[in-house]
């Protein structure tokens, strides 16, 4: 059935809600990081977003699906906790205690990059022309934005953390694109059981790592805020928006987080952009939606942002 104009505009400011939610992630999270140490700060946030698709997870359809798993559907499924959680959300969160908010945002827009290069590979996905091309502007913007690159305090090793934290979210895209094309799986199941796994070895290195941290009732306000809306509400609204939304307003809707991210951090975390960075990353963020226009369409599961 087709929308009327004013319904569709209503889907388009519901996906745009969506990104300003999660762009105040990297917000909350810089402020959170103030008390709790990054990978315990994951393992919580995630931990507690599990707890919010219980209720989905007892529903009787959801319970015969995870009975009926088989041996290698449980194991794609631990390894895309793995990854996507424990290793792409705990780089993240350590990548925003080393980092700018923007620089760790800009980064991690590496990612479709490396998905259609992956793809040719690992899912026999060639890219178009046109990703070919996004994928030159984006390295270029990227160039523009880094150079001449600061060797000083934590920002090689920020930047060391958030390659080793693309990379897995590449992977993890590619692994949940193979478990979700096969369509036997819902992505309520897909998500709870992969966030769960993920969210359960954070806690426990980062328990082994700091221990037991003392949270403030401010802290426990980010943490919920962060599990209930950021995460849980937040990619149950934007699942809800790509029956409707076309891959081109996906991607552009999904490409103003860069510039979201950037007029946050400077408005709250006084975390400057120079005209030369401003320059290079809007150059980077036009080369990721060039990207991602062909991988929005095919994709049904999709990556919590942050």
């Amino acid at each position: 059935m087709k929308l009327s104009a004013s319904s569709h505009f209503v889907v388009i400011l519901q996906a745009l809600l969506v990104t300003f939610l999660w762009s105040t992630s990297f917000i909350i999270i810089k402020w959170g990081l103030a008390e709790i140490p990054p990978i315990t700060y994951a393992g919580l946030r995630y931990g507690l977003a599990f707890l919010c698709f219980i209720p989905f997870l007892v529903q009787k359809k959801y319970l015969n699906e995870i009975k009926s798993l088989t041996k290698s559907q449980w194991l794609k499924l631990i390894l895309l906790g793995i990854i996507f959680y424990s290793f792409t959300q705990g780089a993240q969160f350590l990548g925003l205690f080393l980092l700018p908010s923007v620089t760790v945002s800009l980064m991690l827009n590496f990612t479709p990059i490396l998905v259609a290069i992956l793809g040719i590979r690992l899912l026999n996905e060639k890219p178009t022309r046109l990703q070919w091309i996004g994928s030159s502007i984006f390295i270029f913007g990227i160039l523009i934005y880094f150079l001449p690159l600061d060797l000083f305090d934590n920002t090689l090793v920020g930047i060391f953390v958030m390659i080793i934290g693309v990379l897995a979210n590449a992977l993890s895209a590619i692994l949940g694109r193979n478990i979700n094309r096969e369509g036997n799986l819902s992505p309520i199941v897909v998500t709870a059981i992969s966030m769960g796994i993920g969210s359960l070895i954070l806690i426990f290195s980062g328990y082994l790592l700091d221990g037991i941290p003392q949270l403030s009732s401010t802290s426990v306000i980010y943490l919920l805020w962060l599990a209930v809306i950021n995460t849980a509400f937040a990619f149950t609204i934007w699942n809800i928006t790509l029956r409707t939304l076309s891959a081109m307003e996906s991607s552009i809707i999904n490409g103003t987080m860069l510039v979201q991210i950037a007029i946050l951090a400077w408005l709250f975390n006084d975390e400057i952009v120079t005209l030369k960075e401003s320059f290079g990353m809007l150059i980077a963020a036009m080369g990721a939606i060039l990207v991602q226009l062909k991988n929005l369409k095919i994709d049904r599961y999709k990556i919590i942002k942050t």
